[in-house]
Formats: C-alpha cells, structure tokens, sequence
C-alpha cells in the first residue's frame, strides 16, 4: 500500500470518538478523516451519514474505518466493512462474543484485508517496561485491583448495562488486556460476580486465576468507587514488588518509580493500524474477550443492591 494517508471513516460518534479518537487523528500525518457514521452524533467538517452503508455507498474511496459503537452492534457493522474490502479498526471490547470476532478474522483474511482488535491499554506507556520487568525474574503471585466511579466514566450509558454490555468487564477488560500482556498464560479458577438486581450486568467481580505452574492471580472489580480511582496490576517476584499504576502509566518496583510518561495509548493505536494496513496482516488478540467469556460462564451470580445513576 502506498505511504500516502489512508482515508479513513469513523462509525458511532459518541463520548469515546470525541474524547480520544478525533484528537489521535487531527494530529496523526497517516491518515485522513473523510467520513463518520452515526445515529445520533456528527463530526464537524465531515460528510456524516447515518448508517455504515450509506456512508460506503457514498464514499467508496474510503479504505478503512474506525467501529466504535457499542460491541452489541460492531458485529454486523465489521462484517459490512470487510465485505466492501475496508480494513477494520474495532473498539475494544472486539465484540459481544469470541465467536464472533472469530468469524470477522476469516473473512478479513478471506477479503483481503486487516482486522485490528485495538486494546487500547496495552499502548499505556508503562506496560512494555513491566512486562520486561516481569520477564526477567521469577513471580511468586499477582493481583489486579481495577476499582473506578460507573457515574463518572459512563454517565447514562444504558447500554453498557444492558446483555452484552459487559458492565463492570468494560473497564476490567483493559485491566485484562494488559495482564495477558505481561503475565504468564493464565486461567480462571473460580469468580463471583455481583449483579444489581435491577440491571443485566455486573457492577462488581472477584476473580481468582493460576497459570499452568500453579501462579496465583486475583482480580478485583468494582464500579462503586469513589474518590481517587485504583487501576493497578501488583506482582511479588524474587526481584522485589511491582506496582503498575495509573492504568500502565506508572511502573514502580519496591515503592521506587522507575517508569512514567503522559498518556498516549489512541494515538499509539492509530500508529499501530496504519503499520499493519500498509504491512497487509491483522492484529487480533482475542485472550482479554476470552477470560471475560469464561467470567461470567464459571461465575457465581450475586444478586446486589440496585444500582440507579
């Protein structure tokens, strides 16, 4: 493909496009925005429409797109994309289901095009740091703790409560996204998860993982936290104690920071699509989807207090 920026289309213009999506791309030479797709939200100074279709049909310039609905609607928006041969940049979670985002990576490669599940968090500027870190020694144990304030990050977000909104695994699979980054191969023991008894979805979950060799991994979500918020991955090693912090922003070992820069995990993404469009191939990790898949499959269902915003 040629160096010349990839004219890409955005579909679903919601909180996620305007805040981390729209400024990646105003400053990012790769590409050029010449298109978005939305119900309900518009991009300015862009020809909008309404649906994906209308926006292909229109457009047949367009060479890739951006999904950033909701993943209960990604699906047959992704599938409409790569039929048209558009390369397909997917939001996380990559879809409501593995066997889904399966079937969107064969016919990716049957159409001659890139599909890139984009785990924002894994581009946190700490990550590649712990994940050296981790590599070098021996880990006794690990714990993720990814406790946040629902009422501040997803104000009036129905969907996200609704089934296959994921509830509180929306963030905790950021918390996931890194983990199968950094850690070993691992696998759900045992979770509990706590559903409001009026919504669909879980706002709290207790998570308890071993890898193959018997490491113990916890995970703790919470969507009721208050005050400051907790996005951390925690490890014992024979070389001291790591602290991941701040969502892979800050990397600490035995209480002394030895990493931290300023976020720039959308921009690191769109970085990464445009290397694998212009390299012809796909980046689709499905273990984060997976181990939520396997959640609420093992899971003990909590009924908890109702949950109003």
């Amino acid at each position: 493909m040629s160096s010349s920026p990839i004219k890409l289309g955005i579909v679903g213009v919601g909180k996620i496009v305007r805040d981390q999506h729209l400024p990646a791309l105003a400053k990012d030479h790769d590409y050029r925005l010449v298109a978005a797709a939305s119900r309900h939200g518009k991009v300015e100074d862009t020809p909008n429409f309404p649906t994906i279709e209308a926006m292909l049909d229109a457009v047949p310039e367009l060479e890739a797109v951006s999904l950033c609905m909701p993943p209960q609607f990604r699906y047959d928006a992704a599938r409409t994309a790569l039929a048209a041969k558009k390369h397909v940049f997917l939001e996380k979670p990559p879809g409501a289901t593995v066997s889904e985002v399966e079937d969107l990576k064969a016919l990716a490669a049957a159409n001659g095009v890139c599909l890139f599940a984009s785990w924002h968090s894994r581009y946190a500027p700490a990550v590649e740091a712990a994940r050296a870190f981790l590599s070098s020694t021996t880990i006794r144990s690990a714990a993720i703790n990814w406790k946040e304030d629902v009422r501040r990050w997803h104000p009036n977000q129905e969907w996200i409560w609704a089934p296959g909104g994921f509830g509180v695994f929306d963030p905790g699979i950021n918390a996931l996204s890194i983990a199968t980054h950094v850690l070993p191969p691992m696998f759900i023991s045992s979770a509990e998860l706590d559903f409001p008894e009026n919504r669909a979805a879980p706002i709290a979950a207790h998570i308890a993982f071993r890898t193959s060799n018997g490491l113990p991994v916890t995970m703790e979500l919470d969507w009721r936290q208050t005050g400051p918020q907790s996005w951390d991955i925690l490890a014992d090693t024979e070389a001291g104690s790591m602290v991941l912090s701040g969502g892979g922003s800050k990397l600490a070992i035995d209480g002394r920071v030895v990493h931290e820069e300023p976020e720039a995990e959308y921009p690191m993404l769109y970085k990464r699509f445009a290397e694998i469009v212009r390299a012809g191939t796909s980046d689709v990790d499905l273990a984060p989807l997976q181990h939520v898949a396997d959640a609420f499959m093992l899971g003990k269902r909590n009924v908890v207090e109702a949950f109003f915003d």
